[in-house]
């Protein structure tokens, strides 16, 4: 018997049990979708938050503040206002360096209001962390010698506080200080991920003598919430690394052997930390739905085991005319290749819905790409062949005597 006649009988064989087919397939539907719609929108997360990364540049060096030991108890570090100085006169192959102080407020348009972070900061970490304006104009060392009560707000804070209208020239509230809006940033997206949609930016001098205050100063001195600076290249992101942390090592009076009181990073090492826990998240992911495929092949199993029973007498009298062992093992086999293939073909299909119904609402731009497709279909093709072997077998070794007589 040929293929082409084994995938007819398998079918016909299916289609008398219709119902029972079709739950059979259920397993494998919900674990091929399972994978294509996890997969698709893990691959949309990560593309997504990638792109936020390198889209502030891979030349990018931050310093904040630490914890340290003291007595036994962790002791929250300072990085002041100084130490931005020294850095900005001996850190060499450094283009632009900005210092930031942040804290969240409370900002206020008419009957609006939103809690965000207000950044206060110079001129230069437009530059630094690459971001365009929509409208308006950035924050001016003007602005900030004259203390002047401007701001720029993230293009969601725009939206929440105006609803629509033009922001640029009106005034609101932070904190209960009048502040005019002078422009709003382009929209990035990730919101919820330290997002600069959902922020305002202030000079950093109104910041510490209008705005924040006491906030702003511990033992004396002002502080900052980080130091940001761009390598001039990117080959010389390592070299400004190593003289941030000697800098400041010095300033801070450590020696080689004490624990650092403040975190120098790249965004390439952030990236790769990044990149290693989506990858753990991802095989996490399929993991999960790979657990689905496996309860799917053993309901198959489970049922061709029951279809075994019921045809015996097919069986026995199909041996009788000289059916040879592999014909009756390869039947049963194509039958639950088949249930797993038009379950995997279903559950592709699903999947992509998912994908698409998630990337439609506005959640994550899923990304179904053509390796889980694939993945996902020959793992359905798999499922089938392991746990139709069982039941194929023991079909292929039943004694025709025996099986005529099964009543």
């Amino acid at each position: 018997m040929n293929v082409l006649a084994n995938i007819r009988v398998a079918m016909r064989a299916l289609a008398v049990n219709k119902l029972r087919s079709v739950l059979t397939m259920l397993g494998i539907i919900i674990g091929v979708a399972a994978v294509v719609a996890l997969m698709a929108i893990g691959n949309g997360a990560t593309a997504s938050i990638t792109e936020q990364i390198e889209g502030i540049g891979s030349n990018m060096v931050t310093v904040f503040p630490g914890r340290f030991e003291r007595g036994g108890e962790r002791i929250q570090a300072n990085l002041t206002y100084s130490d931005y100085e020294a850095l900005t006169q001996g850190v060499e192959k450094v283009s632009v360096i900005s210092p930031v102080f942040q804290r969240f407020s409370q900002l206020t348009y008419g009957g609006n209001s939103v809690d965000v972070e207000v950044m206060a900061t110079v001129d230069n970490y437009q530059q630094v962390r690459a971001m365009e304006l929509a409208n308006g104009r950035f924050v001016s060392r003007i602005d900030d010698s004259s203390r002047a009560r401007v701001v720029v707000l993230g293009s969601q804070t725009a939206t929440d506080l105006f609803a629509g209208l033009s922001p640029i020239g009106r005034n609101i509230r932070i904190d209960d200080v009048f502040f005019q809006v002078i422009g709003v940033l382009a929209s990035k997206g990730g919101g919820g991920f330290g997002s600069e949609d959902d922020s305002a930016i202030i000079p950093l001098e109104t910041g510490y003598t209008r705005l924040f205050g006491s906030r702003a100063i511990r033992q004396g001195e002002r502080v900052l919430s980080l130091v940001s600076m761009s390598a001039a290249t990117p080959e010389d992101v390592e070299w400004v690394m190593v003289q941030v942390e000697r800098i400041m090592r010095q300033r801070h009076g450590l020696k080689l052997s004490d624990e650092l009181d403040f975190t120098v990073f790249s965004q390439n090492a952030f990236l790769e930390a990044f990149d290693q826990i989506t990858a753990t998240l991802t095989i996490f992911l399929g993991a999960i739905a790979g657990i689905s495929l496996l309860v799917g092949g053993i309901g198959i199993m489970n049922i061709m085991l029951v279809s075994v029973t019921e045809r015996t007498r097919e069986i026995g009298l199909r041996k009788a005319v000289g059916a040879r062992r592999g014909t009756i093992m390869f039947q049963f086999l194509i039958e639950t290749i088949v249930l797993s293939l038009i379950g995997g073909v279903t559950g592709i299909a699903l999947g992509w819905g998912i994908a698409y119904g998630v990337s439609a609402a506005d959640l994550v731009q899923a990304d179904v790409q053509g390796n889980t497709i694939m993945m996902a279909f020959f793992f359905a093709a798999f499922v089938g062949i392991f746990f139709g072997i069982y039941p194929a077998s023991r079909a292929a070794r039943l004694s025709p005597i025996e099986a005529l007589r099964y009543e």
